[in-house]
């Protein structure tokens, strides 16, 4: 579930997603009830939907055409 922060500075496009991945990663059985590291529960498929939106985000970030019409979805 996305969170959304009015009191905190801006830290970048995709902030608040990068931040609602870490907090799925952290919260995963993966990482409490096995003991595995973040990274490796990400390379193994946990919080997929989070992993593809904060792509995305960075992708457009970068993509010229986005810039100027906006992204795509949003």
């Amino acid at each position: 579930m996305p969170r959304y922060y009015e009191d905190k500075l801006e830290g970048g496009a995709c902030a608040g997603l990068k931040e609602d991945l870490g907090a799925c990663l952290l919260q995963s059985d993966c990482v409490l009830q096995e003991g595995k590291s973040p990274r490796q529960c990400l390379k193994e498929g946990n919080c997929k939907a989070l992993k593809y939106s904060f792509f995305e985000c960075k992708r457009s970030v970068l993509d010229a055409r986005s810039r100027f019409r906006g992204r795509k979805g949003y």
